[in-house]
């Protein structure tokens, strides 16, 4: 999202994003379920926000090859190619057991080591999950008609199908739904590009798989704090949840950029530095992650909500971003993580 690029912009990651990536222009959403109370069909534009894009559709390859580059040029980063087989977080510090045998010592521990992190079992972090009976299935595709920088959102009955454009005729699939129809869909490699087609209501002609097909179950995690005890938890170590809005990455890249804020006005010639790091960090990432981890809950949770007050509430909710600018233009900034 826009203020995502433009801290990759910032620390030289990136430099033109349309050089590197397929800009994200329009957002469309098709009520697709069959339900009494239905929300209207959505067109959201990036100019009415002023933006040239809301986004920018990155290759995770080409973003991760950019990543390695930046930190090559780091004459005080030290990489070890090995797992941490235990970590303890004394009030001494951090000690990490390597796979090697090695023992390594620091003040801060970052936790950037995903949904079951170790980092934050040794800090004592509480985390709170939830499993969903939903699951993701993500490939990239060939349409014989392209999407024109337009993501296109059709809302089924148990969450969305989804198609991101990557430039050309390419999208970005992420379909939600039930495992087991996912799986059938995929074991059926014949007929799964016809399935897809047919989830895309046929608007973009033909569907040609371009990549094999994943399935990733879907559920929700949340930390107490992001901190504690002189370690601190980034990515998916703190939050997880439904890739609704493209929520992960970014909110990802504001943990390190608040870290990094943190670290910048600290003197760390003081004994409890790491501490004092870590507390302030807990409390500077708390708004956000409550805020983007609630709305994303919430909007998943209404997708698959089968009673009519909640399908009035959402379909309600679309009719006002649809008809009054300055809701949307709100929508837009919490969306896109400006702070």
């Amino acid at each position: 999202m826009g203020p995502s690029v433009a801290y990759l912009q910032r620390l030289g990651v990136v430099g033109d994003p349309p050089d590197f990536g397929e800009p994200l222009r329009q957002i469309r959403i098709i009520d697709a379920t069959e339900r009494l109370l239905r929300a209207p069909e959505t067109l959201f534009d990036s100019g009415d926000a002023g933006l040239e894009a809301f986004g920018w559709n990155f290759a995770n390859i080409a973003l991760a090859e950019r990543f390695e580059a930046a930190a090559a040029t780091l004459p005080n980063l030290i990489t070890r190619s090995e797992a941490a087989e235990a970590v303890e977080i004394t009030e001494d510090g951090g000690r990490l057991h390597l796979t090697g045998g090695e023992v390594v010592a620091a003040p801060l521990v970052v936790g950037a080591d995903g949904r079951n992190s170790s980092v934050r079992a040794a800090a004592g972090i509480a985390v709170r999950e939830h499993a969903f009976a939903q699951a993701a299935l993500v490939c990239d595709l060939e349409l014989s008609r392209p999407l024109l920088g337009q993501s296109v959102e059709f809302h089924y009955d148990n969450g969305p199908f989804t198609l991101v454009p990557a430039g050309e005729r390419r999208a970005n699939l992420v379909w939600i739904d039930t495992r087991d129809v996912l799986e059938a869909a995929r074991v059926d490699a014949e007929g799964l590009a016809a399935t897809l087609a047919a989830r895309a209501q046929h608007l973009f002609g033909t569907v040609a798989l371009k990549s094999p097909a994943f399935i990733f179950p879907l559920g929700t995690l949340s930390v107490a704090r992001a901190g504690a005890r002189g370690a601190v938890l980034i990515g998916e170590a703190a939050h997880a949840f439904p890739p609704i809005g493209a929520q992960g990455l970014n909110l990802g890249l504001r943990d390190v950029a608040d870290l990094s804020e943190v670290l910048a006005g600290l003197d760390r010639g003081a004994a409890d530095w790491a501490v004092t790091a870590s507390t302030a960090y807990a409390q500077r990432r708390a708004g956000d992650l409550a805020r983007t981890g609630t709305i994303v809950d919430t909007l998943f949770r209404s997708l698959l909500a089968d009673m009519l007050p909640a399908q009035a509430l959402r379909a309600g909710g679309l009719w006002a971003l649809k008809l009054l600018p300055p809701l949307r233009r709100q929508a837009f900034a919490l969306g896109m993580g400006a702070r």
